[in-house]
C-alpha cells in the first residue's frame, strides 16, 4: 500500500526531520509542491533502490509478462527441467542428497584442463 502525502516545499522544510523518519515506513512517499504543482518526491533510500532495481529488470526483460506466460504454459505441459537436471546438464555433479548438504563439483573444468595440457 502506498501512502502519499503532499506538502508545499515550504511546509516540508519545516517538517523535514519528521518526513525523513516517516518515509522509512514501507510505501510512504511524500510529494513536494511549488505553487501547487508537484516538484519533487521523497521516499526512503530502500524504496528508491527497490524501484531502481525493478526498472533495471524491466529493461533487461522487456517482454517479461509474455515470458512469464510462456513459462507457465510450458510448466503446465511438463516441459521444464528441475534444478538438479539443469545443473547435471551443465556438467555439475551433485552431492549426495541423503547427507542433506549442498555441494557442487564441476566435471567440465577437469576435462578442459586435461585437453589444454
Amino acid at each position: 500500500m502506498s501512502v502519499k502525502n503532499t506538502f508545499s516545499i515550504t511546509e516540508a522544510r519545516k517538517r523535514i526531520f519528521d518526513i525523513a523518519n516517516d518515509v522509512q515506513r514501507p510505501g510512504a512517499i511524500y510529494t513536494l509542491t511549488d505553487k501547487g504543482r508537484p516538484k519533487a518526491v521523497i521516499m526512503s533510500a530502500g524504496e528508491f533502490e527497490s524501484w531502481a532495481e525493478t526498472l533495471e529488470v524491466m529493461e533487461d526483460f522487456p517482454n517479461l509478462k509474455k515470458d512469464i506466460a510462456q513459462a507457465r504454459r510450458e510448466y503446465k505441459k511438463g516441459d521444464y527441467l528441475t534444478l538438479d537436471e539443469l545443473l547435471t546438464k551443465q556438467g555439475f555433479v551433485l552431492a549426495d542428497k541423503s547427507k542433506n548438504k549442498y555441494a557442487l563439483h564441476r566435471r567440465i573444468a577437469k576435462k578442459s584442463a586435461k585437453r589444454a595440457g
